[in-house]
Protein backbone atom coordinates (compact mmCIF):
# COMPACT_ATOMS: atom_id res chain seq x y z
CA UNK A 1 0.00 0.00 0.00
CA UNK A 2 1.29 3.63 -0.56
CA UNK A 3 1.98 5.63 2.68
CA UNK A 4 -1.13 7.75 2.68
CA UNK A 5 -3.18 4.86 2.09
CA UNK A 6 -1.34 3.44 5.43
CA UNK A 7 -1.75 6.46 6.92
CA UNK A 8 -5.56 6.57 5.96
CA UNK A 9 -6.40 3.38 7.57
CA UNK A 10 -4.65 3.94 10.44
CA UNK A 11 -6.08 7.94 11.05
CA UNK A 12 -7.95 8.46 14.36
CA UNK A 13 -10.84 9.67 12.31
CA UNK A 14 -11.20 6.27 10.50
CA UNK A 15 -14.52 5.84 11.60
CA UNK A 16 -15.63 8.99 11.35
CA UNK A 17 -18.26 9.19 8.46
CA UNK A 18 -16.83 10.19 5.16
CA UNK A 19 -19.38 13.09 4.67
CA UNK A 20 -17.97 15.14 8.04
CA UNK A 21 -14.31 14.70 6.61
CA UNK A 22 -15.45 15.61 3.29
CA UNK A 23 -16.82 19.25 4.62
CA UNK A 24 -13.43 19.75 6.08
CA UNK A 25 -11.07 18.93 3.55
CA UNK A 26 -12.90 19.83 0.51
CA UNK A 27 -14.05 23.38 2.45
CA UNK A 28 -10.78 24.40 2.78
CA UNK A 29 -9.88 23.76 -0.32
CA UNK A 30 -13.07 26.05 -1.45
CA UNK A 31 -11.81 28.89 0.69
CA UNK A 32 -8.22 28.11 -1.18
CA UNK A 33 -10.21 28.96 -4.46
CA UNK A 34 -12.53 31.33 -3.06
CA UNK A 35 -10.70 33.52 -0.84
CA UNK A 36 -7.63 36.18 -1.48
CA UNK A 37 -4.91 34.45 -2.27
CA UNK A 38 -3.12 36.73 0.80
CA UNK A 39 -4.38 36.59 3.19
CA UNK A 40 -6.83 33.86 2.87
CA UNK A 41 -5.05 31.13 1.31
CA UNK A 42 -1.84 31.31 4.26
CA UNK A 43 -5.24 30.66 6.65
CA UNK A 44 -5.84 28.12 5.08
CA UNK A 45 -2.76 26.25 5.18
CA UNK A 46 -1.97 27.29 8.65
CA UNK A 47 -5.30 25.48 9.66
CA UNK A 48 -4.86 22.49 7.61
CA UNK A 49 -1.71 21.68 8.57
CA UNK A 50 -2.89 22.35 12.29
CA UNK A 51 -5.56 19.61 11.88
CA UNK A 52 -3.20 17.61 10.14
CA UNK A 53 -0.52 17.22 12.76
CA UNK A 54 -3.26 17.79 15.74
CA UNK A 55 -6.32 15.75 15.93
CA UNK A 56 -6.11 14.16 12.54
CA UNK A 57 -2.28 12.61 13.55
CA UNK A 58 -0.44 12.93 10.65
CA UNK A 59 3.10 12.54 11.24
CA UNK A 60 5.30 15.55 9.80
CA UNK A 61 7.38 13.97 8.12
CA UNK A 62 4.57 11.98 6.35
CA UNK A 63 2.63 15.26 5.76
CA UNK A 64 6.06 16.71 3.91
CA UNK A 65 6.57 13.35 1.89
CA UNK A 66 2.74 13.55 0.20
CA UNK A 67 2.52 17.43 0.14
CA UNK A 68 5.59 18.03 -1.82
CA UNK A 69 4.82 15.85 -5.22
CA UNK A 70 1.81 18.18 -5.24
CA UNK A 71 4.06 21.22 -4.15
CA UNK A 72 6.19 20.65 -6.75
CA UNK A 73 3.33 20.82 -9.31
CA UNK A 74 2.18 23.79 -7.73
CA UNK A 75 5.42 25.26 -8.27
CA UNK A 76 5.74 24.07 -12.00
CA UNK A 77 2.65 25.77 -13.17
CA UNK A 78 3.27 29.34 -11.16
CA UNK A 79 6.75 29.49 -12.70
CA UNK A 80 5.40 30.28 -16.22
CA UNK A 81 3.81 33.18 -15.32
CA UNK A 82 6.74 34.94 -15.02
CA UNK A 83 7.58 35.33 -18.24
CA UNK A 84 5.50 36.54 -21.79
CA UNK A 85 6.05 35.99 -24.68
CA UNK A 86 6.64 38.62 -27.72
CA UNK A 87 6.27 42.35 -26.85
CA UNK A 88 8.55 45.10 -26.65
CA UNK A 89 11.19 42.95 -24.45
CA UNK A 90 12.29 40.50 -26.73
CA UNK A 91 10.71 37.18 -27.89
CA UNK A 92 10.97 35.75 -23.83
CA UNK A 93 10.80 38.53 -21.09
CA UNK A 94 9.66 38.90 -17.69
CA UNK A 95 6.02 39.63 -17.25
CA UNK A 96 5.77 42.93 -15.79
CA UNK A 97 3.45 41.59 -12.99
CA UNK A 98 4.16 38.10 -13.49
CA UNK A 99 6.02 37.28 -10.06
CA UNK A 100 3.02 38.89 -8.24
CA UNK A 101 0.62 36.63 -10.38
CA UNK A 102 2.92 33.34 -9.65
CA UNK A 103 2.78 34.02 -5.76
CA UNK A 104 -0.55 34.23 -5.68
CA UNK A 105 -1.36 31.29 -7.41
CA UNK A 106 1.28 29.32 -5.97
CA UNK A 107 -0.23 30.38 -3.04
CA UNK A 108 -3.67 29.54 -3.84
CA UNK A 109 -2.88 25.70 -5.17
CA UNK A 110 -0.65 24.99 -2.39
CA UNK A 111 -3.44 25.88 -0.05
CA UNK A 112 -5.74 23.73 -1.71
CA UNK A 113 -3.68 20.85 -2.35
CA UNK A 114 -3.46 20.53 1.52
CA UNK A 115 -6.91 20.87 1.80
CA UNK A 116 -7.18 17.69 -0.51
CA UNK A 117 -4.52 15.33 1.50
CA UNK A 118 -6.62 16.31 5.04
CA UNK A 119 -9.36 14.26 3.41
CA UNK A 120 -6.97 11.91 1.74
CA UNK A 121 -5.08 11.31 4.84
CA UNK A 122 -8.10 10.35 7.10
CA UNK A 123 -10.56 8.62 4.38
CA UNK A 124 -9.43 5.10 2.89
CA UNK A 125 -10.83 5.00 -0.52
CA UNK A 126 -12.73 1.71 0.45
CA UNK A 127 -14.98 3.19 2.92
CA UNK A 128 -15.57 5.79 0.40
CA UNK A 129 -16.35 4.23 -2.78
CA UNK A 130 -19.12 2.32 -1.65
CA UNK A 131 -20.98 4.97 -0.17
CA UNK A 132 -21.23 6.85 -3.59
CA UNK A 133 -23.79 4.60 -4.61
CA UNK A 134 -26.03 5.69 -2.12
CA UNK A 135 -25.10 9.31 -3.09
CA UNK A 136 -26.22 8.38 -6.75
CA UNK A 137 -23.02 7.76 -8.63
CA UNK A 138 -23.93 4.44 -10.82
CA UNK A 139 -23.14 1.31 -9.34
CA UNK A 140 -20.97 -0.43 -12.30
CA UNK A 141 -18.87 3.06 -12.14
CA UNK A 142 -17.88 2.68 -8.70
CA UNK A 143 -17.37 -1.22 -9.28
CA UNK A 144 -14.61 -0.27 -11.52
CA UNK A 145 -12.84 2.54 -9.47
CA UNK A 146 -12.94 -0.41 -7.23
CA UNK A 147 -11.23 -2.92 -9.01
CA UNK A 148 -8.66 -0.26 -10.57
CA UNK A 149 -7.92 0.29 -7.46
CA UNK A 150 -7.18 -3.33 -5.92
CA UNK A 151 -5.20 -3.69 -9.62
CA UNK A 152 -3.32 -0.59 -9.39
CA UNK A 153 -1.56 -2.01 -5.87
CA UNK A 154 -1.14 -5.11 -7.52
CA UNK A 155 0.90 -3.58 -10.13
CA UNK A 156 3.03 -1.42 -8.15
CA UNK A 157 3.82 -4.80 -5.95
CA UNK A 158 4.96 -6.42 -9.61
CA UNK A 159 6.92 -3.54 -10.39
CA UNK A 160 8.77 -2.97 -7.51
CA UNK A 161 9.71 -6.59 -6.99
CA UNK A 162 10.54 -6.85 -11.01
CA UNK A 163 12.82 -3.89 -10.57
CA UNK A 164 14.34 -5.87 -7.19
CA UNK A 165 15.44 -8.47 -9.60
CA UNK A 166 16.99 -6.23 -12.21
CA UNK A 167 19.21 -4.71 -9.38
CA UNK A 168 20.12 -8.16 -8.31
CA UNK A 169 20.75 -9.48 -11.73
CA UNK A 170 22.98 -6.05 -12.57
CA UNK A 171 20.36 -4.46 -14.50
CA UNK A 172 20.79 -1.62 -13.32
CA UNK A 173 24.61 -1.70 -13.65
CA UNK A 174 24.99 0.83 -16.69
CA UNK A 175 22.97 3.31 -19.05
CA UNK A 176 22.35 1.04 -21.51
CA UNK A 177 21.86 -1.89 -18.81
CA UNK A 178 19.48 0.40 -17.03
CA UNK A 179 17.37 1.57 -20.13
CA UNK A 180 16.93 -2.09 -21.27
CA UNK A 181 15.81 -2.78 -17.73
CA UNK A 182 13.42 -0.38 -18.38
CA UNK A 183 11.93 -1.63 -21.44
CA UNK A 184 11.81 -5.30 -19.90
CA UNK A 185 10.47 -3.60 -16.74
CA UNK A 186 7.37 -1.94 -18.61
CA UNK A 187 6.68 -4.90 -21.35
CA UNK A 188 6.47 -7.30 -18.10
CA UNK A 189 4.25 -5.01 -16.12
CA UNK A 190 2.01 -4.40 -19.33
CA UNK A 191 1.74 -8.28 -20.01
CA UNK A 192 1.11 -9.19 -16.18
CA UNK A 193 -1.75 -6.19 -16.33
CA UNK A 194 -3.88 -8.03 -18.63
CA UNK A 195 -3.18 -11.26 -16.66
CA UNK A 196 -4.03 -9.61 -13.32
CA UNK A 197 -7.36 -8.27 -15.01
CA UNK A 198 -8.27 -12.06 -16.68
CA UNK A 199 -7.94 -13.72 -13.89
CA UNK A 200 -9.90 -11.28 -11.73
CA UNK A 201 -12.57 -12.09 -14.04
CA UNK A 202 -12.71 -15.60 -13.76
CA UNK A 203 -12.37 -14.88 -10.38
CA UNK A 204 -15.72 -13.14 -10.06
CA UNK A 205 -17.58 -15.01 -12.47
CA UNK A 206 -16.54 -18.01 -10.23
CA UNK A 207 -18.48 -16.40 -7.37
CA UNK A 208 -21.65 -15.53 -9.64
CA UNK A 209 -20.80 -11.97 -10.18
CA UNK A 210 -23.90 -10.29 -11.85
CA UNK A 211 -22.75 -6.70 -12.82
CA UNK A 212 -22.80 -5.41 -8.58
CA UNK A 213 -19.96 -5.57 -6.54
CA UNK A 214 -21.14 -5.99 -2.88
CA UNK A 215 -18.95 -5.29 0.24
CA UNK A 216 -19.32 -4.62 3.67
CA UNK A 217 -19.28 -0.76 4.74
CA UNK A 218 -18.42 -0.21 7.97
CA UNK A 219 -21.49 1.48 9.69
CA UNK A 220 -20.74 5.12 10.67
CA UNK A 221 -23.28 7.73 11.91
CA UNK A 222 -22.83 11.58 11.16
CA UNK A 223 -21.40 13.87 13.94
CA UNK A 224 -23.12 17.04 14.28
CA UNK A 225 -20.47 18.29 16.86
CA UNK A 226 -17.89 17.60 14.25
CA UNK A 227 -19.63 19.70 11.40
CA UNK A 228 -20.49 22.26 13.42
CA UNK A 229 -16.66 22.19 14.52
CA UNK A 230 -15.78 22.46 11.57
CA UNK A 231 -18.40 25.25 10.47
CA UNK A 232 -16.76 27.43 13.38
CA UNK A 233 -13.34 26.91 11.81
CA UNK A 234 -14.55 27.37 8.26
CA UNK A 235 -16.25 30.76 9.17
CA UNK A 236 -13.12 31.99 11.18
CA UNK A 237 -11.30 31.58 8.44
CA UNK A 238 -13.21 33.52 6.07
CA UNK A 239 -13.69 36.60 8.70
CA UNK A 240 -9.98 36.34 9.62
CA UNK A 241 -9.25 36.95 6.19
CA UNK A 242 -11.51 39.94 5.67
CA UNK A 243 -10.22 41.46 9.01
CA UNK A 244 -6.81 40.87 7.78
CA UNK A 245 -7.15 41.82 4.54
CA UNK A 246 -8.63 45.36 5.39
CA UNK A 247 -5.93 45.96 8.00
CA UNK A 248 -3.07 44.88 5.69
Amino acid sequence: MLPIDVAAHSSRWRRRHPCEKAVLGLGLTLCAVALPPWPGAVLVAVAAVAVLLGPAGVAPRRLWRAWRIPLGFCVTGAIPLLFQVGGPGGFVALAPDGAAHAGRLLLRTSAASLGVLLFAFTTPVSDLLPRLVRAGVPAPVVDVALVMYRISFLLLDAVVRIRQAQAARLGLAGRAAAWRSLAGLGATAFVRAFDRAARLQTGLAGRGYDGTLRVLVPEARVDRRFLAATAALLAGVVAGTLVLERLL
